[in-house]
């Protein structure tokens, strides 16, 4: 996330389907069509009491887990606040909203950015419709309570009817999981090369977990007036290597050392995580516990 910063004048309120991008219907496949009734033994049986039934069900919601902080969370009731306060805006209306992820923008002694990517399921028309999008939800301090001050969903733009070849293989890859938004921000062709390149580069020794990429993303560096390079598309964010929550205590910390390293080699020039390594292009602090961050300069 970088060192994660303030919206400012981008904030925008959570608003109903509005704030689905990448949407793609789909159907629930219908059952076997049933005998309609049995015609007596005296009577001579008509055309219709000899077909099968068309009625066919509507298309249902799926389930999905309820998003919860585990072990080895900094500040865990911040999370829970930000997450209760999405999932109860995104399911107004109807839905069902699957949390990807929770992970810090960043967070200081009364101040808080939480990054929410998420998946939103909708019945429309007598269709299921699959979107999502990542939410900024910024949070303030007062005591020990913790409030959310405002939401901004992502705004990836729309997609460009050309993209690179780069930007279409991370696509394709299956070893690079996007969420809905990050999906967006490819398609919009304003992620930069050299971030794509770096991500199929990773994604040939490791299954890489994506959070965000560029829309969903503070502005600027979290409690600072520097520009962060997320919205600039020049920078990704890694929750989960290889299915290991990086924000886990179980997750091993060589695991997340070489991934960090690895970052580094394919030409990200600040690599900031849970882990302190030594070298000029790595940091470490409360913010990125829970994620790896890769930027890079061009």
């Amino acid at each position: 996330m970088g060192f994660s910063g303030e919206v400012g004048r981008r904030g925008l309120l959570i608003a109903g389907a509005g704030l689905l991008v990448g949407c793609s219907p789909s159907e629930t496949p219908s059952s076997a069509p049933s005998r309609s009734g049995t015609p007596s033994a005296t009577s001579t049986p008509t055309p219709s009491s000899s077909l099968p039934s068309t009625t066919q069900p509507g298309p249902v919601l799926p389930s999905v887990r309820p998003w919860v902080p585990g072990a080895g969370e900094v500040a865990p009731q911040v999370k829970r606040i930000a997450v209760a306060a999405v999932v109860d805006q995104l399911q107004r209306g109807g839905g069902v909203v699957e949390v990807i992820d929770a992970q810090y923008g960043g967070i200081l002694s009364g101040t808080a950015s939480v990054l929410v990517p998420c998946r939103v399921y909708r019945i429309s028309a007598g269709r299921m419709v699959t979107g999502g999008t990542t939410v900024d939800v910024r949070l303030s301090r007062s005591g020990e309570t913790w409030r959310v001050t405002s939401t901004h969903p992502a705004t990836p733009g729309a997609a460009a009817k050309t993209i690179s070849p780069v930007a279409r293989q991370v696509l394709a890859n299956k070893q690079i999981l996007l969420p809905p938004a990050s999906i967006a921000d490819v398609q919009s062709g304003q992620v930069h090369d050299s971030v794509l390149t770096a991500m199929l580069a990773l994604a040939k020794t490791y299954r890489i977990g994506v959070s965000v990429i560029r829309s969903g993303h503070p502005i600027n560096v979290f409690g600072t007036d520097r520009p962060s390079d997320h919205p600039r598309g020049r920078a990704f964010d890694t929750w989960e290597i290889d299915g290991h929550a990086v924000v886990s205590p179980t997750t091993s910390r060589s695991l997340i050392s070489s991934y960090m390293k690895a970052a580094e080699r394919v030409g990200s020039y600040n690599v900031g995580g849970p882990v302190v390594l030594s070298g000029a292009a790595f940091f470490s602090d409360q913010t990125h516990h829970d994620h790896v961050h890769a930027g890079f300069q061009s």
